[in-house]
């Protein structure tokens, strides 16, 4: 879909995520228990560091989705926990 992470700066890396997320009901339902937002919250805080983070942290706590987004996006798992580890500083 996209090239290597150093196309992409954590928070676009974030959001393609999210984007990735919320392209499977079950997936994006999952999300939204796991982690306590609302889809409210996702309108709302789509630019916010934290909300980035939140997501990328899901995805972390679940592999097979954490390697699915990863070969979507054309990058590496270890660049999507990378980008959370930016986020959260």
């Amino acid at each position: 879909m996209h090239g290597s992470v150093t196309n992409f700066d954590a928070h676009t890396l974030a959001l393609l995520a999210l984007a990735w997320c919320l392209g499977d009901a079950r997936r994006a339902d999952r999300l939204l228990a796991l982690t306590g937002l609302t889809t409210n919250d996702l309108r709302a805080r789509a630019s916010e560091p934290a909300l980035g983070a939140a997501v990328l942290g899901f995805l972390e706590a679940h592999e097979p989705d954490l390697i699915a987004c990863a070969e979507e996006l054309d990058v590496k798992p270890a660049d999507l926990a990378a980008a959370r580890t930016e986020l959260e500083a």
